[in-house]
């Protein structure tokens, strides 16, 4: 696909939507990340970072933002979708990327840690599984990298408080 200017305009719009979710996310304590999955320049499921609030391990953006997508479109596929998250998918958000047959994912900071899309691992770019999304990384990535940064910055700097 050639990146053209109109999209790289909808995709920051897109991208700024997820990091509003990703700001809600870290108003619930969690750690802030925001994801936005989209069909026809149209918001069909969204989702934050809620793993501590629901006692949920999967429950991060990526995984919520799919699980609201399917059901918005009553089908476990979700073809022709993108993704936009703020931060490099996991491991785990990566296969259920893959198992939903989302066509793109756009997003903004890497994970150099966890990320597998482009960082720590090259999950959703293998030739070893039968579905190839394709990826289009660094939308907005230095405001979403500061999101995270400061968030964890001030998780740090209340623990010494207590200490």
């Amino acid at each position: 696909m050639d990146y053209t200017e109109e999209q790289h305009s909808l995709d920051v719009f897109w991208m700024q939507h997820a990091l509003d979710l990703a700001n809600r996310a870290e108003s619930e304590g969690e750690v802030p990340v925001g994801a936005v999955v989209v069909l026809n320049d149209e918001i069909v499921g969204e989702g934050w970072n809620r793993p501590i609030i629901d006692n949920d391990p999967t429950a991060h953006a990526e995984i919520m933002a799919l699980r609201s997508a399917a059901k918005k479109l009553n089908n476990y596929r979700l073809l022709d979708t993108t993704l936009y998250v703020t931060l490099e998918p996991c491991i785990m958000c990566s296969g259920a990327i893959i198992h939903s047959r989302v066509k793109r994912v756009v997003y903004g900071a890497q994970d150099p840690k966890a990320g597998a899309v482009n960082s720590a691992f090259t999950i959703l770019g293998t030739d070893c599984l039968n579905h190839k999304v394709n990826v289009d990384s660094g939308t907005m990535a230095e405001e979403c990298g500061q999101v995270l940064t400061e968030f964890f910055k001030n998780k740090r700097q209340e623990k010494k408080r207590k200490i």
